[in-house]
This record gives C-alpha cells, sequence and structure tokens, in this order.
C-alpha cells in the first residue's frame, strides 16, 4: 500500500477538548444565573414583539481582554441599569471572539494570555466563569456568535447575540443562528448594504439541518425550529453611515418588502461613527431625535464603551497595559458613557410608551 499523504498537510498538531457538557458541569450555572439570562432574553424578545416600550441598549467594550476590568465595568453597568431600567434595557457585550480583516489577535477565547500561546481551552474556561460571574450580578449579557463550535460552551448564558458584517452572508453562521435560543442582530455588509442581512432575516427565520457538535462534543446533525427574534443592525459602511433619518427610512421599506419586521437596531460605532468615539454621542443624539419625531421602527441601539477612553494597541510587555482601555476597536470612557445613557433616557422616556406598532411586524412571534 503507498505511503502518500493526502490528509492533514497543513496540519501541525491537534488538541482535544473538554467537551460543553463537562465545562458546564465544571463552571455550573447557579440558579440565580439562569434567572437573569432568562429574564434578559424574554425582556429583548418582548422588545422586538413590541410588548414592551423600551429601547435595548447593548453597551460595553468592543472585546473583554481582562477579567478584573470586566467585573469592574460590570459592577458600574448594573447600577447604570437599574438606574434607567424604566426606559432602557442595558446589556453587556461580553465579545470574546474578533474577526480580523487580515491577522491579528482573535480575541479572548482563542488567546486568553494575547501572547500568541492559543490557550483556547483555558480561554473557555475564563470566559464562562465570567458569564456565570456576570449572571450572577443580574447582568444581562450580549456576545458576537464567531466560531460556529464556541456556542455549546457558552450561548446558554448569553441574552442577545450578533451576527457581524463579516459573516452576516454566510451559510454556516445563518443555519447556526437559527439555533440560538437568544435574539439574533445581524449586521448590514461592510459596503454599507442591507441585502445580505435581509437575506440572513429571511434564512434564519426557517428550520435548518446542518453538521455541528452536540453537548457531548460528538459531530451530529444539528436540526433547528428557526430563529423568530432576528433584526437588522445598521452600522454603516463603504465610507458612509446609516444612521439618519432617510437610511431609516429605506431600510424600513426594504424589510417591508421582504416580509420581515421593521425592528432597527443602530450601532453607534464602525463606520456610523467613522471609528471615532467621540462621535458616538452624536449618532445617539440622532437616534434619539428620530424616535421623539415619531420614528417607531427603531428598536435599539449600539455602543461601545470602557472604563477608559480610546484604545491602544497590545504592548510586548503585558505590564503596560492601560487598566480599562480598549486593544481592539476605540470606545467611549464611563464618564461619557453615563452621560449618554442618561440623556438618552430623559429625551424619549416619555414618548416611547405612546409608540405604535410599525405596519407588518404581525410577523413577530408574540411572547405575552
Amino acid at each position: 500500500m503507498t505511503e502518500l499523504k493526502v490528509d492533514d498537510i497543513n496540519v501541525l498538531s491537534e488538541e482535544t477538548l473538554i467537551n460543553p457538557t463537562k465545562l458546564k458541569e465544571e463552571i455550573p450555572a447557579t440558579d440565580q444565573a439562569l434567572a437573569a439570562v432568562s429574564a434578559g432574553r424574554l425582556a429583548i424578545k418582548r422588545i422586538l414583539a413590541r410588548e414592551d416600550p423600551r429601547l435595548i441598549i447593548i453597551i460595553g467594550p468592543c472585546s473583554i481582554h481582562d477579567i478584573s476590568a470586566a467585573m469592574d465595568y460590570a459592577a458600574r453597568l448594573k447600577s447604570l441599569a437599574d438606574d434607567v431600567s424604566d426606559t432602557l434595557l442595558l446589556v453587556m457585550r461580553v465579545y470574546f471572539e474578533k474577526p480580523r480583516t487580515t491577522v491579528g489577535w482573535k480575541g479572548f477565547i482563542n488567546d486568553p494570555h494575547m501572547d500568541d500561546s492559543f490557550n483556547i481551552a483555558e480561554g473557555l474556561h475564563l470566559g464562562r466563569k465570567l458569564l456565570v460571574d456576570l449572571a450572577d450580578m443580574g447582568l444581562a449579557t450580549s456576545t458576537e456568535a464567531l466560531d460556529p463550535v464556541s456556542p455549546q460552551y457558552l450561548q446558554d448564558m448569553i441574552s442577545w447575540s450578533a451576527i457581524g458584517a463579516r459573516t452576516a452572508e454566510s451559510q454556516t453562521h445563518r443555519e447556526m443562528a437559527s439555533g440560538l435560543s437568544s435574539a439574533v442582530g445581524f449586521k448590514n455588509g461592510t459596503d454599507g448594504g442591507l441585502e445580505v442581512a435581509i437575506n440572513a432575516l429571511k434564512s434564519v427565520s426557517a428550520p435548518h439541518r446542518f453538521l455541528g457538535i452536540n453537548h457531548q462534543g460528538e459531530v451530529a446533525v444539528i436540526h433547528t425550529r428557526g430563529n423568530s427574534h432576528a433584526h437588522i443592525v445598521l452600522r454603516g459602511g463603504g465610507g458612509r453611515p446609516n444612521y439618519d433619518s432617510v437610511s431609516v427610512s429605506i431600510c424600513e421599506q426594504q424589510l417591508h418588502e421582504a416580509g420581515v419586521a421593521a425592528n432597527i437596531m443602530i450601532d453607534c460605532s464602525h463606520a456610523n461613527s467613522d471609528k471615532d468615539p467621540g462621535l458616538q454621542q452624536l449618532v445617539m443624539n440622532n437616534v434619539g431625535n428620530q424616535i421623539l419625531e415619531g420614528n417607531e421602527s427603531i428598536i435599539g441601539l449600539m455602543v461601545e464603551s470602557n472604563i477608559g477612553w480610546g484604545n491602544q494597541s497590545i504592548p510586548e510587555n503585558l505590564d503596560d497595559l492601560q487598566y480599562g482601555v480598549s486593544v481592539t476597536d476605540a470606545c467611549v470612557d464611563w464618564k461619557t458613557t453615563v452621560t449618554m445613557i442618561h440623556n438618552l433616557r430623559e429625551k424619549v422616556k416619555d414618548v416611547l410608551p405612546g409608540r405604535q406598532i410599525p405596519a407588518g411586524n404581525q410577523v413577530i412571534e408574540k411572547i405575552a
């Protein structure tokens, strides 16, 4: 028999990971954490179904790289969330995975030590522990569902998920999202176009069968019922923002024509702010004004926020990292965050209860 090698030619090694069930046994969710996740998911789905007039605010660091700073931020956010809970539902960004245009740090799960050691096993343990701790605090959390395997390890602690601009067109991610237990937001494409995201919304609401892993880590055929709580996230693109009233109106029209509920979230960062954190506040102010002027389709916003302002490169000596400052996209600092959230609440608190359900939104599954 020939010894000609034809498989794994570019594979250097492989490491068997703990299976999802075992990880959950090692880091179990408390009853309190499970209640917080369930309450967060229900509140978000009720907002999408227009049974709750509040706005969803997905807010927090661009990415998690420091567990202590994440817990510090979370304690501050919990207090702020309680202060504005009559008008705004604050959901903390806990993004562990970062899509890269070329190369770079792929996030906490892939490389928790930020030194190219790629200790994914430790990243999964630390990530799950953080999510359980945040849920124990009573915070709803969000993340980007990027890797198709990691949801089996972590998604039970997530109240809202994002599918990013780079993966919204991916069949793998649409199928995965159709089985997520949380509501999910699909971002428009990096070119600013809406077609990819709208097609994704139609796809994700349908049942799918696809290859995946089960809770025992075995390869399995996954059969989903479809996710009826998906919506679009406008993040700008192609060198242009799309948070303005004209862009929102165009999005509403295209959603209606596609038979998709007009539930729109505005990302204050990325191309909508030209990646300048100082412009996020202007975007939020504009969106608040649209709601005052009668907009009925905007159901939430996203904000990249951290303890410190801006961002930093990952230094060779990690002791030189600035505490509470993003190592990916630039964020507004905590003082600005508080101002933005309180200003938005004051602007929209009286008008939100009177908003009407946009025509066509009866396609959303009722929760109550």
